[in-house]
């Protein structure tokens, strides 16, 4: 099992990194806010990461977090709820708020994922209230990030949440919130 990467970022996109370590590329698919306040290629990366084994392939999932990683991996137990459906469900939103939503039953604002609907928002609700309400415990520094705090805003302005993240994937590490939400901003425009 790999269970974490430390290296340096090679490449990213909008929905998969890679991380150079000891001569080898791994290939991560990540949520769209993880990526999106990685730090500038060819600089120092370390993600926590989930393989996993299937009869046909092997998928590696980087997060920023352990803190993610669980909540990812909770996600994909719940029936028909695969690593595509979590991964847009964590791109639309962080941890700290999926995990209020779920205690709180929100099922509309699970729902407002790409390709999760109102009875998987539901399931999702039933099968994990109980196990995330009081099982994980929420890194709230790691969610404080000025491309997090950008993220925000992006979607108070009333942007769709994949279409905020997508626009801070390139922000280069240590700029400001104000900084991001420019950048995001001119990205959006040109769209």
């Amino acid at each position: 099992m790999i269970a974490m990467l430390n290296g340096i970022l090679a490449s990213k996109s909008s929905q998969t990194v890679i991380v150079e370590t000891g001569g080898v590329g791994y290939q991560l698919m990540m949520p769209l806010p993880d990526i999106a306040s990685l730090p500038a290629i060819g600089s120092k990366v370390r993600l926590c990461t989930y393989l996993q084994i299937k009869d046909d392939s092997m998928n590696l999932y980087g997060f920023a977090n352990e803190t993610e990683k669980e909540v990812f991996i909770q996600l994909i137990g719940v029936s028909n709820v695969g690593p595509k459906a979590a991964l847009n469900i964590l791109s639309h939103l962080p941890p700290a708020q999926l995990i209020q939503a779920i205690v709180a039953e929100d099922a509309q604002l699970i729902s407002g994922a790409p390709g999760v609907g109102k009875k998987t928002a539901q399931r999702l609700i039933l099968e994990l209230k109980e196990k995330l309400g009081a099982g994980i415990e929420v890194d709230t520094v790691s969610s404080a990030t000025p491309v997090v705090e950008a993220r925000q805003a992006l979607i108070g302005l009333g942007y769709q949440p994949t279409e905020a993240a997508q626009a801070l994937v390139g922000v280069a590490e240590g700029k400001s919130v104000d900084w991001c939400i420019k950048f995001a901003l001119k990205k959006l425009a040109k769209v």
